[in-house]
């Protein structure tokens, strides 16, 4: 199981945040040391969405102490080390790393966030036995506690979300049937407007670059398909 813990966080409003984005990815053990105050009739519950129903009356006040000694233990910061000189915030592992190499951890675990202002001490992050960090702009890499614990936890979902609200494939190609039937279609639709005959083989072939690339769904490939014949049929019927 994974969990979450928010050490000393000065703001009630970002706890809410962070519940919400517990909600939004699966995991419901929020952990709190040394937290402000939080009112129900708060911001941390205002900003908790649905997660203000379980995740945040949930939530248990702990130490740190008891969090190293009952938790395998991941330290998010916006600052590293440059090289392993210094081992307190090296090495440290993306976000995205991180959901690969806790897949093989059996522990429960435990994703600890710091302080608003200055994050995690050196002091506890020495007693943490992961670093993780978001890579962001070197000019400022400091992001708000609520957006970082998002970003983290948007990360290990393949590990917490057992099914997301997605059909399972939210692009399906359209068959080569129907893409080559529209393909056809726009051939006849060039032969009905008397696109110059020296020219059709390389319009054809372009058009059939640029569906090719972008890979067009049975609808898409439908609708284009009617609207060719539909404009074709409009042309003979003039003519005639």
């Amino acid at each position: 199981m994974i969990s979450v813990a928010v050490v000393d966080a000065e703001t009630p409003g970002n706890v809410g945040t962070i519940a919400r984005s517990m909600k939004n990815f699966g995991l419901s053990e929020l952990l709190l040391v040394n937290p402000p105050d939080l009112d129900p009739d708060g911001e941390a519950y205002g900003f908790a969405g649905q997660a203000r129903e379980d995740i945040l009356p949930e939530a248990r006040e702990v130490s740190f102490d008891y969090l190293v000694e009952n938790y395998h233990t991941v330290a998010c910061t916006a600052t590293t080390n440059e090289d392993d000189s210094s081992h307190v915030r090296y090495p440290a592992k993306t976000p995205a790393e991180l959901a690969d190499s806790l897949a093989g951890v059996e522990a429960d675990t435990v994703i600890v966030f710091g302080r608003e202002r200055v994050g995690l001490t050196n002091d506890e992050l020495e007693r943490l036995d992961e670093v993780c960090s978001i890579p962001a702009s070197a000019d400022y890499p400091v992001l708000n506690l609520g957006q970082a614990a998002t970003i983290v936890l948007y990360e290990l979902r393949e590990l917490t979300v057992a099914r997301d609200q997605h059909p399972e494939e939210l692009h399906a190609r359209a068959d080569e049937a129907a893409v080559e039937g529209l393909y056809e279609e726009f051939g006849s639709f060039l032969d009905s407007i008397d696109h110059p005959e020296e020219k059709r083989h390389r319009v054809r072939r372009l058009f059939r670059r640029l569906v090719g690339r972008a890979h067009p769904t049975g609808r898409e490939a439908k609708t284009l398909r009617g609207v060719f014949r539909r404009a074709r049929q409009r042309i003979e019927r003039t003519e005639e």
